[in-house]
């Protein structure tokens, strides 16, 4: 009777020494893309108080954690400059665990909401831009661009854990790739020649709020806490819930950077939008601890949000709000809709978006030269001989056209706008009058909720809209 018992024990000891793995989250899986020339962060769980190994396939070192009492273990890694080497990664806690198909590039974290959401593959009735073309070529990526999306997640509390595997780029899986993303990725990859890994977290709907935590929150008299898990209402106007349930889970993984195409739902509330997402910024800057993470951001499209013109204010709020938060910068997409579009709040070009985030990332993070990252920014009016005559920063070689120039509206004491002529000079001026206004006052430019405009500087950058005057 003894000898089975002890049998059994070992028998049991035995078989859980063999069935010992580290469990990893979803965010660590084969086809994933590290950081380069860092120290990048491998949790996960084990036994209760064991050892856990971890072996790189480009370097001989092993490095060792010790998991906790809950059996969470985390470590740090050095990794090698990027390449397209495909690598493993090896941990051990009694039983081997490998994730193969790795490679070492650059790593940023996409967020927002449905523009960022938004696959190659569109929405109903909204397709994107040159997408069949996109999706068909995909394969030529397959080596050196991955994407991890992760899954619309809820949660009323911080998360440990949450979906989204990476994935290769061919075209079955990059249809569901977002869109902007994808050109960000292709346009850095190109540039670059070095393999770009995207997480698109995001959530179509959703507020600055969502992201943020409930310590954060609880201090915003506009914010009832108790809509967040609330079955009455929309989902993704929560707040706190994407925070806690896809954002929290992922900020061990190293990243380069921060890509941010939200505003659409904070529409009307300009008035704490800057503050608030300057608050973003710094919050995951300091739960990610990885310094001064760059965060470039994407101005919403013009689009018909109905009475008033909220959307330009909110537009005002995000150009402001380059100013709160170091290390970022804000992309113009006022040019990028059709006439068609003004009741479609999904434009179709995200080529140009991408793009232009990355043009934005290639001069001011990685440093290099000869790049337009922005367009005209509006620096001061003179009134002359019934004219107003406007001066710019960022457009040292003058502008896009001389003529023809669209988006421009003028007032004079009555504030009264009316549509404007508006002409460039040989220095660097734009000069904006009507035959409705003999005394201007005030000079606006896409201040519109839907006021597409063709100011660009001589490299294609678009003019950011602005106003003159403060009025309400």
């Amino acid at each position: 009777m003894k000898k089975n018992l002890l049998y059994g024990l070992l028998f049991a000891l035995f078989a859980s020494t063999a069935c010992a793995k580290v469990r990893l989250p979803d965010i660590l899986s084969n086809n994933m893309v590290l950081q380069q020339n860092t120290q990048v962060k491998l949790w996960g769980k084990a036994r209760a108080n064991m050892p856990v190994s971890v072996k790189t396939s480009w370097e001989s070192k092993t490095y060792t954690a010790h998991s906790d009492v809950d059996g969470r273990w985390i470590l740090t890694v050095t990794t090698p400059k990027a390449g397209y080497t495909p690598q493993t990664i090896q941990f051990t806690e009694g039983e081997k665990t490998v994730l193969s198909n790795i490679l070492i590039g650059e790593v940023w974290f996409c967020s927002g909401q449905s523009n960022m959401e938004m696959p190659l593959n569109g929405f109903r009735n909204c397709p994107v831009l040159g997408a069949n073309e996109s999706i068909a070529n995909a394969s030529q990526y397959k080596g050196s661009i991955r994407f991890a999306t992760i899954p619309k997640t809820a949660a009323l509390t911080p998360q440990d854990t949450c979906g989204g595997k990476w994935q290769e780029c061919i075209p079955e899986k990059a249809q569901g790739f977002s869109a902007a993303a994808f050109h960000f990725a292709t346009a850095l990859h190109t540039a670059l020649n070095i393999p770009v890994g995207i997480i698109n977290c995001s959530w179509g709907g959703s507020t600055v709020e969502g992201w943020l935590p409930e310590n954060i929150l609880k201090n915003y008299p506009d914010i009832d806490l108790k809509q967040a898990g609330s079955k009455e209402g929309l989902q993704f106007m929560q707040p706190m819930i994407m925070y806690n349930g896809m954002l929290k889970p992922l900020e061990n993984y190293t990243i380069k950077g921060f890509l941010w195409y939200q505003g659409e739902s904070n529409v009307g509330k300009q008035s704490t939008y800057a503050d608030r997402l300057a608050t973003m910024v710094n919050l995951w800057r300091n739960e990610w601890g990885l310094g001064e993470l760059p965060f470039y951001f994407v101005e919403i499209a013009p689009y018909e949000y109905g009475k008033g013109d909220q959307g330009a204010y909110l537009r005002e709020a995000q150009f402001k709000a380059q100013a709160l938060i170091p290390s970022s910068g804000m992309i113009s997409t006022n040019d990028l809709v059709e006439p068609y579009e003004a009741t479609n709040i999904h434009p179709h070009n995200k080529t140009l978006v991408g793009q232009r985030l990355c043009y934005m990332a290639l001069s001011r993070t990685y440093g290099m030269k000869g790049i337009s990252d922005h367009g005209p920014v509006y620096r001061s009016m003179e009134i002359k001989d019934g004219k107003a005559v406007l001066t710019f920063d960022n457009a040292d070689n003058g502008f896009g056209r001389m003529n023809g120039i669209t988006g421009f509206e003028i007032a004079g004491a009555d504030k009264v706008f009316h549509p404007a002529t508006a002409v460039s000079d040989w220095n660097q001026h734009i000069i904006v009058s009507s035959n409705e206004v003999a005394q201007p006052v005030a000079v606006r430019y896409g201040f519109r909720n839907f006021l597409p405009g063709n100011l660009y500087n001589h490299r294609e950058q678009p003019a950011y809209p602005f106003r003159t005057d403060n009025w309400e």
